[in-house]
């Protein structure tokens, strides 16, 4: 390589040591030169060492760059002139610390490896650089530990400790914790609901005597404000608009309950509350001075007895009969009351926004279907006779359930007829038998 074409060669360090010049060639091949001094190269990198050390060599070291990792090699050369402190300060971005390590890691110097790693451990990281820091650091052995340490599986008790703090914040009752407000809550329940993933603890976690205690405690404090408020509504000087607000973040709390009860296999606690308050609701919300009013919390109503409908007519909650007639018999006037009332609000006022969506009403229908047929026949026909009694039979659509109890009913009634007929026969063949 022709010196003469060195023109502004940039200088670091003590200039009166100078006695090496480092050639990086850039993305584009263009050489930029660096005057160093062999001493602090020596010291603060082995490979600089290890080339220093070969007799062969020149004062000039030629090191290729490509064009991602250019100006971290600039800045590995002039951090070899800064003490460990000094390293720490001037780092400003993970992108340039996990840069700078890898550039470090290259040219072994310990020194500024330690620093960034340093660096890296202490500062928060975004999700993306998370998977650069690990694949930067995977290969750097114990050395590495600090960082990840962050970011290694909790044994199973801290895991624990964690699930059931969320627990007790998620179903917290009263007034917003200052200065978070709602947002606290909302944010345990979203987490609650995340740690309930797919995971190889979770099952360990779901079935821990403490933690099953803890959610059947907080479903029982919210089921108790749930209806200790619900009595506010018939009181003569009521704030409805209070009073809903209050009944409706009950609701979504009893509505988030129900999408984490299934994962832990306590939904059967949910629908035994639900079914202990049900006529305590329906007296409530029924009431003559309610019939123009809480539109809201009356959609809500339905919402959530669709979940507890859903998990009993498809059998991931199994209750005996007398249950699920009662559960039948009890919600059944009320959403097919319901339905054309809410149309008809939508079609009266523009923009009203309670309304049972198609999605709502089509797993309402196919949750009672699946119900009505998995009763005895007898109460099957009670079902149906009061459903094609009413004036609103469009919905829920019961012809399915109908036409299959029709067909059952013969086949019991052919099957019947055909062990009397069995019978008959074998009593006059025994009789036959009988005769002298």
């Amino acid at each position: 390589m022709d010196k003469a074409t060195i023109t502004k060669p940039c200088r670091l360090g003590n200039q009166n040591k100078k006695d090496v010049i480092i050639c990086l060639k850039n993305g584009e091949g263009r050489p930029e030169w660096f005057c160093s001094n062999s001493s602090i190269l020596t010291v603060k990198s082995k490979y600089f060492a290890q080339r220093l050390s070969d007799q062969d060599i020149s004062n000039l070291i030629e090191i290729q760059c490509s064009e991602f990792n250019y100006d971290h090699h600039v800045d590995l050369l002039k951090l070899l002139y800064l003490p460990a402190d000094l390293i720490l300060e001037s780092f400003n971005s993970v992108k340039s610390a996990l840069g700078i390590l890898e550039v470090a890691v290259a040219f072994q110097c310990e020194e500024i490896i330690q620093c960034c790693i340093q660096f890296l451990e202490a500062i928060p990281w975004e999700e993306k650089e998370e998977e650069q820091i690990l694949k930067a650091v995977s290969k750097l052995g114990s050395i590495a530990m600090p960082i990840l340490a962050r970011i290694q599986p909790v044994d199973l008790t801290a895991t624990k400790n964690v699930f059931v703090s969320a627990v007790r914040v998620a179903t917290s009752i009263g007034e917003p914790c200052p200065p978070f407000g709602d947002e606290l809550k909302s944010s345990a329940q979203e987490q609650v609901e995340y740690m309930l993933g797919e995971d190889e603890d979770t099952p360990l976690i779901t079935v821990d005597d403490e933690v099953r205690s803890v959610v059947r405690m907080g479903l029982s404090k919210i089921c108790s404000s749930f209806e200790k408020e619900l009595s506010s509504l018939t009181e003569p000087n009521f704030a409805s608009e209070t009073a809903e607000s209050q009944l409706l973040r009950s609701l979504s709390d009893l509505e988030w309950m129900c999408n984490i009860l299934p994962k832990m296999d306590l939904m059967k606690d949910f629908v035994s509350n639900w079914l202990d308050m049900s006529n305590k609701v329906l007296g409530v919300i029924e009431d003559q001075k309610l019939d123009s009013h809480v539109w809201g919390l009356k959609i809500k109503l339905i919402e959530v007895t669709s979940k507890v409908l859903d998990a009993v007519g498809y059998g991931s909650v199994i209750l005996p009969a007398p249950g699920r007639v009662t559960l039948l018999k009890t919600w059944l006037p009320y959403i097919r009351k319901m339905k054309p009332l809410l149309d008809s609000k939508g079609s009266e006022e523009t923009g009203f926004p309670y309304k049972m969506d198609e999605e709502l009403c089509q797993s309402i229908e196919g949750a009672i279907v699946s119900l009505v047929l998995a009763l005895p026949s007898n109460d099957q026909a009670d079902i149906l006779a009061d459903w094609m009694k009413a004036q609103q039979v469009r919905y829920p659509d019961l012809s399915e359930a109908f036409e299959i109890w029709c067909y059952r009913t013969k086949s019991a009634k052919r099957r019947l007829m055909e062990s009397l007929s069995s019978k008959v026969e074998e009593s006059s063949i025994s009789l036959q038998n009988l005769a002298p």
